[in-house]
């Protein structure tokens, strides 16, 4: 991590012992941390997280002769010696009542090792974020009305661009990919043509995603039954699985999602329907036709649930603690809870990889005041850190 550190002080506090005692507390925290803070200007910014170290009472002057340079988030370490939390907190009172979003990171030095590293990682996120790309190609389909945002305010908000593709393009570029160039290393078992179409929709979507620049797309997969009498699940979960975001059914907001896990964590995620929801145990069952490679432990290929035919997946996933999330597509709001996946199931009624999940955040939310459709599910215990950056971001 690249963390650069300014520092703001009043001149009645300086002295030799003053000095060594700020920089023994700025050692402890390097060690801790693993990592040094470098020494920067109050408007050097060229890092991944910037901390002012508020070293005394009386900076409060300082900090406004030095407002201009700063940027938000502000971010302030202190240790609470000759009056330096007290003065912290008084800037921080003057920037909400200015409506800006900072933090004061102070307390035992594993806390505060605890808060840099998760902000360390929120800011980069959000350079990810500032520089990604999306395709949409086609248009979303006709049954999420409720799931396409305003592209201008996604790349306001959170600095993605989105871009329409036509799915034209996919037919095309289908009937001119040569299967030489796929190279894949996952064993499949499937209907010879049935896996070749697979694979061509698979090349088609790698060469659109080279061609614009993309970092992830969505397709209007349904449309591709009755043109190529195949499926995008396979070319999709292929695509997951190398960190270009692939989602369903043209779902923007599914795929702005996704971009915000692979940006957080990079990690890859699973976009899913919900498809019961039992409000006593706190439990959903999820499932989809199409999942990165790389989060599963076991899988075999089955038709497409709803038509029947081309290529889906049919994945085991592992029983361990996950993240449930989605967005609006207002912006607005979000939808994050922490859980664990209990069970895997083999329904034959639902799309072919199923998961149950109990959930920490009441799960009746979803039926009240749900934020869309599909939902992305990743591993580990992340509401934390995505409720920080969405702080700092919507």
């Amino acid at each position: 991590m690249n963390i650069k550190l300014s520092t703001l002080r009043s001149v009645l506090h300086e002295s030799d012992d003053f000095d060594a005692r700020n920089k023994r507390f700025i050692e402890s925290i390097e060690k801790e941390l693993g990592a040094s803070l470098q020494l920067a200007d109050i408007g050097d910014y060229d890092c991944d997280l910037k901390l002012i170290f508020i070293e005394s009472g009386g900076s409060e002057g300082f900090f406004l002769e030095q407002f201009d340079k700063l940027q938000e988030p502000y971010y302030f370490i202190t240790s609470g010696e000759n009056n330096s939390l007290a003065a912290t907190l008084e800037i921080m009172t003057y920037l909400n009542k200015h409506n800006k979003v900072g933090e004061i990171i102070h307390g035992s030095i594993s806390y505060m090792v605890k808060r840099i590293n998760e902000l360390a990682r929120v800011e980069a996120a959000t350079e990810v974020l500032k520089n990604a790309r999306l395709g949409v190609v086609g248009a979303p389909s006709d049954w999420l009305i409720a799931s396409i945002p305003d592209y201008a305010k996604v790349k306001e908000t959170l600095g993605i661009e989105l871009i329409d593709v036509p799915l034209q393009m996919v037919v095309d570029k289908f009937n001119t990919v040569d299967l030489a160039n796929y190279n894949e290393p996952e064993l499949l078992e499937f209907d010879t043509k049935e896996l070749d179409a697979a694979k061509k929709v698979y090349l088609a979507l790698n060469e659109i995603k080279d061609e614009y620049k993309l970092d992830g797309l969505t397709l209007r997969c349904f449309d591709l039954l009755d043109t190529l009498h195949t499926t995008g699940c396979l070319g999709l979960a292929f695509l997951n699985k190398k960190g270009i975001m692939g989602t369903c059914e043209g779902d923007v907001m599914a795929m702005v999602t996704m971009m915000v896990v692979r940006a957080l964590t990079g990690q890859s995620s699973f976009q899913a329907n919900p498809s019961k929801i039992v409000v006593d145990s706190n439990r959903i069952t999820l499932a989809h036709c199409t999942i990165p490679f790389d989060m599963l432990t076991d899988y075999h290929l089955k038709t497409h649930f709803e038509s029947g035919i081309g290529v889906a997946v049919k994945g085991e996933l592992k029983t361990e603690d996950v993240t449930v999330f989605r967005m609006s597509s207002d912006l607005k709001r979000y939808f994050v809870s922490e859980g664990k996946i209990v069970t895997n199931l083999n329904e034959p009624n639902l799309c072919r990889t199923q998961i149950v999940v109990e959930l920490d955040e009441p799960v009746d939310t979803l039926l009240t005041n749900p934020c869309g459709n599909h939902h992305i599910i990743f591993y580990g215990r992340y509401k934390a850190l995505v409720d920080q950056l969405l702080k700092n971001l919507l």
